[in-house]
């Protein structure tokens, strides 16, 4: 059944109900920031205001006692409401509220929106991951959830499968279906590779067929192996003492997990506060690694985009190292909220190096805002988004044991051959990735579908054609040979990391991308500015028009 747009009226009256609900979240924030400039017209200079933990769950709460009053004005169903996840507002006093849908109580998997409103409350648009309003015919299942969690433990492609719970939903991440009622079962076991799984199943209430699957578990003064001698945070202990607990960035702490997979193991202690001697046989060594990693990447984050912490909640994240035995590999959880890091081959390569460190934590990052889908494109786009934050973040510490370059895990030799996991200047050089868009890119593991965002984000901070920065040789071509001049890695992270906190949405793909960084770019620099197009310009670079 079609639509019907709305009367001229109850048009107005919704705009003046969103309005309303934006102004109290605007006045609810302006009281505790510092005063914006007057105006509701676009500017250049768009930043991200910086807000306390506790001005930003004001600012949730506000938005939340008006979310009946946004549902209506943004034009969604009786049966559907919202629940905001987060709010973001801009220096020029524009809000940007992110909402997850539910519909007669039940969550809507791909259901998730960002609402952008001017200083003044007004509605500038909605950025939804699924267009139009979500109705079923009915909430009664016809399949039982007893049924649906052997279903998605027998698809599951891991060791020890068991369902861990079941809820329903309703489905509605394939924009090219019609919303569905469903089933979410999560399933547990151990990957083949040791990493712990997380696998999200989602079939069909009524036939029982899987719609969709995606994996939660995502794949990534001390002396350090990689680091060097750096400074630490540590708290004295009550006992006497020292712990590596950071209490100047959330309270961040890093545990020794001996060989476990599971827990937290034991806090690391030390009785001179002096920590690890660069090798790997030094327990402490790898943590002094894991700890400045996470150091590093809070600090990134408050001083680039005022951001506190993962989360945005002042809360800090927490790091376990010597996962298992001589597992080679790293991996971001959320539903501990930690980084967990593996000694590596023959338990002498812990996966702790700062850009690793950097792209676990960016998980974090993914899930606390565009919430993006780990699977086809924007599951690449999540991969991505990790990548070209990890590797931000090892340029923005400057640290002469471990220099900025374009290359993903260049320090722990996880092939074995001495060669990076990944390169962003030509990512085709690890003989997997997509230096470019295709149809086809989305069939690609996500490790490899991030290549065209990687080679994105490179030709965007440094432009095409051979170069050499920092001692690393780089040579990038693009899709159509035209001659691209960077913006500078700088401008390019800011664009990203705005387009991922206000625009994008958990289905957005590469071209919802560039529309996301267009729109970042031009409220961060201005509408037709150099820097817009040279987004553009650096999308059509890697195919993506």
């Amino acid at each position: 059944m079609r639509q019907q747009s709305p009367t001229p009226r109850k048009a107005a009256v919704r705009a003046a109900a969103l309005a309303a609900s934006a102004a109290m979240v605007v006045i609810g924030v302006q009281s505790t920031t510092a005063a914006t400039a007057a105006g509701d017209q676009d500017s250049a200079g768009a930043g991200t205001l910086r807000l306390s933990a506790a001005q930003r769950a004001d600012a949730i709460k506000s938005a939340q006692a008006d979310a009946s009053s946004a549902a209506e004005a943004i034009g969604l169903g009786g049966k559907e409401k919202l629940v905001v996840r987060d709010v973001v507002k801009d220096t020029d006093g524009t809000v940007h509220t992110r909402y997850e849908r539910t519909y007669e109580g039940l969550p809507v998997l791909g259901g998730d929106l960002v609402a952008h409103t001017a200083k003044s409350g007004k509605l500038k648009s909605v950025d939804k991951a699924r267009g139009g309003r979500i109705s079923v015919a009915s909430t009664d299942a016809d399949v039982s959830s007893a049924d649906a969690k052997k279903s998605a433990v027998a698809a599951a492609d891991s060791k020890k499968a068991g369902a861990k719970n079941v809820r329903k939903v309703i489905w509605a991440g394939d924009k090219g279906s019609s919303p569905v009622l469903a089933y979410e079962t999560v399933v547990t076991g151990v990957q083949h590779d040791g990493t712990p799984s997380e696998l999200h199943v989602v079939t069909d209430a009524r036939t029982g067929k899987q719609l969709f699957s995606h994996e939660a578990i995502e794949n990534g003064t001390g002396t350090g192996q990689y680091s060097g001698s750096v400074a630490v945070g540590s708290t004295a202990s009550a006992s006497g003492g020292y712990d590596l607990t950071d209490g100047a960035r959330g309270g961040h702490k890093t545990y020794d997990l001996n060989g476990g997979t599971s827990g937290t193991g034991t806090l690391f202690h030390d009785a001179d506060d002096k920590w690890g001697d660069g090798t790997p046989q030094n327990r402490q060594t790898a943590a002094v690694d894991a700890a400045y990693g996470a150091a590093q990447t809070w600090d990134f984050y408050k001083s680039e985009f005022n951001r506190n912490g993962i989360a945005g909640d002042g809360k800090a994240a927490y790091s376990r190292v010597h996962y298992g035995n001589a597992y080679v590999n790293a991996f971001w959880s959320d539903a501990c909220f930690c980084m967990t890091y593996g000694d590596g081959a023959g338990n002498l390569k812990p996966l702790t190096s700062l850009d690793v460190a950097g792209h676990e934590m960016s998980h974090g990052l993914t899930a606390a805002t565009a919430k993006l889908n780990y699977s086809r494109e924007s599951g690449g786009l999540n991969e991505a988004t990790s990548d070209i934050l990890g590797t931000s973040v090892e340029f923005h510490a400057n640290n002469p044991s471990d220099v900025g370059d374009y290359l993903i895990g260049e320090k722990i030799d996880i092939r074995g051959n001495g060669t990076p996991l990944r390169y962003m200047d030509k990512p085709s050089k690890d003989g997997n990735s997509a230096d470019f868009w295709s149809k086809n890119v989305g069939r690609l593991d996500v490790h490899y579908s991030s290549g065209v965002a990687n080679h994105f984000f490179y030709l965007l901070s440094e432009g095409s054609g051979a170069k050499t920065i920092n001692g690393v040789s780089y040579d990038s071509a693009t899709a159509d040979g035209s001659s691209l001049t960077g913006i500078g890695r700088t401008k390019a992270y800011q664009i990203w990391y705005k387009a991922l906190s206000v625009y994008m949405t958990s289905t957005t793909n590469y071209a919802g991308a560039r529309t996301a960084t267009l729109k970042a770019a031009a409220d961060l620099y201005g509408a037709g500015s150099a820097e817009e197009k040279a987004v553009a310009a650096a999308w059509t670079g890697v195919n993506v028009k």
